[in-house]
């Protein structure tokens, strides 16, 4: 109940899936949160259900494609909460699933600014907290696809990489103030985001879609949210100390092939 007692801990697209659960269970250790989203009543929803348990915990509208949103909030909550200790990169989009030479410039610009842009912008405004609290851990979700490619989705794929690279880099350039800088690399997980996945890619029978993917996977499952959120915990603790510049890969043995 107390891995990351007293915590500030920044979320971003907490509403929903693994930014839901990750909330959650950083809530269940002891963090205090600022849950980012632009789905206010999701987000709002989330935050007062956490308020009842006892959690410290404050909902903000953000868009972390506009960095006027990301620093206004970010300063925000860092006055409220007094530091900042924590940050969870974890919003994103899929983006269009067509082949390259099909996918318009708005369609690429858009998946980049979310994914990675807005990766970039909370980093940015987040670390001048962290160097004042001494130290800190960012958290980046990147996926399977930042290490693997796969046929679909060309924009998401080239975001996470781009957002696994990030990561080794802020890892080397913030080392010496004491901010580690991790990414987690989740297979399929079962989120809204990949169910509109799999009916974008044309799936009639939902069960039977997810059947098939589960079976890509040598555990023979698709990951939960929780999945993902019990790795957070750990990385936002201090148990993960000794740990920067790494890639956390989640995927039920999908990239063990």
């Amino acid at each position: 109940m107390h891995r990351v007692k007293d915590k500030a801990c920044i979320v971003t697209g907490a509403a929903l899936g693994i930014g839901r659960a990750c909330a959650l269970r950083l809530a269940e250790e002891g963090a205090r949160l600022a849950l980012f989203d632009v789905l206010d009543e999701a987000g709002a929803a989330l935050a007062a259900e956490l308020a009842l348990l006892g959690a410290s915990v404050r909902y903000w509208h953000v868009d972390v494609a506009r960095e006027d949103s990301v620093r206004i909030a970010i300063e925000e909550a860092a006055r409220h909460f007094g530091r900042i200790d924590v940050l969870v990169n974890n919003a994103g989009i899929a983006g269009t699933n067509r082949p390259t030479h099909e996918i318009t410039e708005a369609e690429w610009d858009r998946v980049q600014a979310v994914n990675v842009k807005g990766v970039f912008f909370c980093v940015k405004h987040t670390i001048p907290h962290m160097k004042r609290a001494g130290g800190g851990s960012i958290i980046n979700l990147s996926s399977i696809y930042g290490l693997v490619g796969a046929a679909d989705v060309p924009p998401y794929h080239a975001s996470k990489g781009a957002v696994r690279l990030m990561t080794k880099t802020d890892a080397m350039i913030y080392a010496d103030a004491g901010i580690r800088c991790n990414s987690i690399h989740p297979g399929f997980i079962w989120t809204p985001m990949v169910e509109q996945h799999l009916r974008d890619s044309g799936a009639a029978d939902m069960d039977q879609a997810r059947a098939d993917v589960a079976r890509l996977h040598p555990l023979g499952r698709m990951g939960k949210p929780d999945d993902i959120a019990w790795a957070v915990v750990y990385l936002a603790s201090d148990e993960s100390g000794f740990i920067t510049g790494s890639e956390l890969v989640i995927d039920g043995g999908y990239t063990a092939h």
